[in-house]
């Protein structure tokens, strides 16, 4: 995939493993949000926000590979944490699926996630 990371130095730098903004060519796979349930079990692989992200990002991959694409295409994600306090170690984790050019993000604390997870990732892919 050739993804054009974008950086304005008139912008904050980015302050982990993502891009200030992608230019992709392509089609899109838009990925919906994706808790860590592990699909061997349907439960979720720990009760700790590293292997619920671990999972998550896992269950994306996958997915991106039964499109016939990997991790390095997708342009954008979207990380909905049940605790904003768990984002650091979140983040150690999401490093080690996505290399540059990262992917655009946003993360947010919400209120609650579906069946209790501490995580939720959705993703826009280009190929």
């Amino acid at each position: 995939m050739n993804n054009q990371a974008i950086a304005s130095p008139k912008a904050p730098a980015a302050v982990g493993p993502y891009s200030q903004a992608i230019r992709a060519e392509g089609v899109s796979i838009n990925i919906s949000g994706q808790l860590p349930i592990d699909p061997a079990t349907g439960k979720f692989p720990g009760d700790d926000i590293e292997s619920q992200t671990r999972q998550s990002l896992t269950n994306m991959k996958v997915i991106l590979e039964e499109a016939g694409t990997d991790m390095s295409s997708v342009v954008e994600t979207t990380v909905l944490l049940a605790d904003i306090a768990d984002f650091a170690a979140m983040n150690a984790v999401y490093s080690e699926f996505f290399s540059e050019p990262y992917p655009a993000r946003a993360a947010f604390q919400v209120g609650a996630l579906p069946l209790g997870a501490r995580v939720e990732i959705k993703a826009v892919a280009r190929i």
